[in-house]
């Protein structure tokens, strides 16, 4: 189900609102997609395969589906157009000059021409607001892709008698920043409790030269990343392991990319549930289960949770 995440601490006092209130909110923005002439169209989805339920609750776990279409139309195609509807008023008028107003008029009259010609493309992004935890966990990579996101949710909250106002949401940061924490890990070649370092890794330089040096599939365990990060290379990219359970890939902004459940959940799911690829239910609970865990864990050996206006230690 989740690929990325980023994580939003959620305040003490948000109650999880009624969820036939919030089904009728979120049926009110269910997707639609693009018309012709529209560059974008957002809306809600069920995460269900084949399902028509928007708001599903798992195990006291709300999960969630957004779905973006934008219809993309090469900037080049735009400018292409836009000069030749110039230099064709330039040769009508005998005006050198045109007005910025004009041009853009005419950049809008050549979206509306090439819009309904566009190639439209969707994306997907998965939502889980665990109440008991206080977490809401956005399938992103980067916290730019899920600002979006969460303001969409922000508003259907807004939207459902007596929730929304108490959710407010904090970005979570911790005591020490996921670079440094990184640098004491392969430096010192100890993982945290429960962690373990894989094979990947990414180090950037923080000079101008931003010189850049990556490690795939290759055993980190060597003097030469150490030596690496002592001349001033910092990582920003690193692959873990949770517990011998969930793998996945730490970044310098503390955000989890490439999350993959091991064999060994993945076995305990079938021994339980059956065929869980094929079973929501069964999913939904895998990954809440795994990732409830995995996320205090995560953050202890970031330092633990920054108070709110904190820094985190830089590298």
């Amino acid at each position: 189900m989740f690929k990325s995440a980023c994580f939003f601490r959620i305040a003490e006092d948000f109650v999880l609102p009624d969820l036939d209130a919030l089904e009728r909110v979120l049926q009110k923005g269910r997707f639609v997609p693009c018309g012709p002439t529209q560059p974008e169209s957002t809306g809600w989805v069920p995460p269900r395969s084949k399902g028509k339920v928007l708001a599903e609750l798992v195990g006291g776990h709300l999960v969630l589906k957004l779905c973006t279409e934008k219809r993309a139309v090469p900037s080049s195609a735009i400018k292409a157009a836009v000069d030749e509807k110039i230099e064709r008023y330039k040769a009508e008028t005998g005006n050198e000059r045109v007005p910025a107003k004009l041009k853009k008029e005419f950049k809008e009259e050549v979206l509306l021409d090439l819009l309904p010609r566009a190639f439209s493309k969707r994306a997907t992004t998965l939502l889980w607001l665990n109440p008991a935890d206080r977490f809401l966990v956005v399938d992103a990579g980067s916290l730019s892709g899920a600002d979006r996101i969460v303001s969409s949710l922000l508003a259907a909250l807004l939207e459902v008698p007596g929730a929304g106002t108490a959710l407010d949401l904090q970005l979570v940061h911790t005591q020490s920043s996921p670079s440094a924490s990184m640098a004491h890990w392969l430096s010192t070649r100890e993982a945290p409790w429960r962690f373990t370092v894989d094979r990947d890794c990414e180090l950037k330089s923080a000079d101008e030269q931003k010189s850049v040096v990556r490690y795939a599939r290759h055993t980190l365990d060597i003097d030469e990343v150490g030596q690496h990060i002592a001349a001033g290379k910092v990582p920003t990219q690193l692959a873990m392991t949770w517990n011998d359970r969930v793998s996945f890939v730490l970044t310098e902004a503390g955000q989890v990319r490439k999350i993959k459940m091991l064999d060994v959940v993945l076995k305990e799911a079938e021994d339980g549930a059956g065929k869980a690829d094929d079973n929501f239910d069964a999913n939904a609970a895998i990954l809440t289960g795994e990732l409830s865990a995995l996320i205090p864990d995560l953050l202890e050996a970031l330092g633990g949770e920054a108070t709110v206006g904190a820094e985190a230690v830089p590298a």
